[in-house]
């Protein structure tokens, strides 16, 4: 084909002119480089999601692309909020949740933030959709939940983190590390803040019908998932679905979630289960005493700290006591403090662990090694949360066999282990 003397200049002209791409392409300046970086979408995230996600945009080797919401109105804040973060308009937004899994395979890792009652369901989803998982707490409403979280992960090879984010600070490390050194003597007593708001009895009742707005600005079924289903109320996606027996785990699972991972994990039965629950008789659970097979107790309570989300360790050689709010913990003798900054920094070697927990998300993601808050130190910690709701709920002591998974002699609790979910949310 016959090629004309201008095209032929006009074409070597081109060849010849130098390519300039960003810095950011290649990795310069001290960006990451794509290969290297990790593709994070999102599901669900509202006001306790965007701040984690603020957190995670921090990482110089994480880059946002997608949210899916059920809201309008929510995942295009995010897409703004994502936009200016890097001065593009490239976030992409979804509305279903199977479309946006089945479509979006350079995703490596989901955050996942919606409400209690999809965080065990999107988990599942995601991970069979090959997609690692960060989920906020609490991050199942049932035992068989919990389980399914586990199962499913260890069949697709997922990684997995909870959201109870103090097993990677400092003064929380410490008070733990503290038990493992043998400072305390024998802990015989571990004391576990609830939220001091609800209570474990939830609603049964659903508030009244209001006029459901366009599928295009919420997709109502969508936002209610495997849950069952009930009458539009604007109340409900405004935060005012806590209290209600379909959508939370109670002021037990509300501060449960952390607090009964932080004294687990202490205590080293992060992967088991108290054996014995103890009713008492008052609407929260304030009190209530559950009994580890190696005999320590831990006490529920709504009191005893200066901030929220506190833990207490009590051994023959003297206590510790953290929450929210406090610089450092409090101690029984000042002596305990010594080495502080060493324990925790011996701490983050023996482990490989930073305190940043979704740093340590995305280190896990790099070497497939387990995070601090993995799907057995979820489950095992809800398992306590379910188990203490069950036993309020009954009004009864109950025995529990954490081998099994299973209350002993009482059909009825068992029968609690799980709930029914609604098509075509089942997983």
């Amino acid at each position: 084909m016959a090629v004309s003397r201008r095209s032929f200049l006009k074409g070597a002209l081109l060849a010849a002119t130098p390519c300039v791409l960003p810095a950011s392409v290649l990795g310069l300046n001290g960006t990451v480089p794509p290969s290297e970086r990790i593709i994070l979408g999102g599901i669900g995230i509202g006001n306790r999601g965007s701040h984690v996600l603020r957190w995670m945009l921090e990482e110089p080797d994480v880059q946002f692309v997608a949210v899916c919401d059920a809201w309008k109105e929510r995942r295009e804040n995010i897409k703004k909020m994502v936009d200016e973060r890097y001065g593009s308009e490239d976030c992409q937004t979804y509305p279903e949740m199977k479309e946006f899994l089945d479509t979006r395979s350079d995703i490596d890792a989901l955050l996942i933030t919606t409400g209690d009652r999809w965080h065990a369901t999107a988990s599942v989803m995601a991970m069979r959709a090959g997609k690692d998982v960060y989920s906020e707490k609490p991050s199942s409403m049932t035992i068989a939940e919990g389980q399914a979280v586990v199962d499913t992960a260890a069949r697709y090879g997922r990684v997995y983190q909870t959201g109870t984010q103090r097993l990677s600070e400092g003064k929380f490390a410490f008070s733990n590390e503290l038990i493992r050194l043998g400072r305390l003597g024998d802990v015989h007593t571990v004391r576990a803040h609830i939220a001091p708001w609800d209570a474990a009895e939830m609603s049964h009742d659903w508030l009244p019908e209001e006029e459901q707005p366009p599928k295009s600005e919420m997709d109502w079924d969508a936002w209610l998932g495997p849950c069952p289903w009930r009458p539009f109320n604007r109340t409900y996606i405004n935060g005012g679905w806590r209290g209600h027996y379909d959508f939370h785990t109670s002021c037990i699972g509300e501060w449960g979630a952390h607090t009964f991972a932080q004294c687990q994990v202490a205590i080293d039965a992060a992967d088991t289960s108290p054996v014995y629950y103890h009713y008492v008789p008052n609407k929260t659970g304030d009190g209530m005493v559950v009994e580890f097979a190696n005999g320590i107790k831990m006490v529920l309570q709504l009191e005893g700290w200066r901030g929220s989300c506190g833990v207490r360790y009590e051994g023959t050689e003297g206590w510790v006591s953290v929450a929210d709010g406090y610089n450092v913990p409090d101690v029984s003798d000042p002596a305990l403090m010594q080495d502080y900054d060493k324990i925790i920094n011996d701490y983050m070697a023996r482990t490989q662990r930073p305190m940043n927990h979704v740093r340590n998300f995305f280190d896990c993601i790099k070497t497939r090694r387990p995070t601090v808050a993995n799907p057995t130190v979820m489950h095992r910690s809800m398992s306590t949360v379910h188990a203490a709701n069950i036993c309020m709920w009954l009004k009864r002591d109950m025995r529990f066999d954490p081998i099994k998974e299973e209350f002993i002699d009482d059909p009825e609790a068992n029968r609690l282990r799980s709930r029914a979910m609604r098509e075509p949310y089942i997983v």
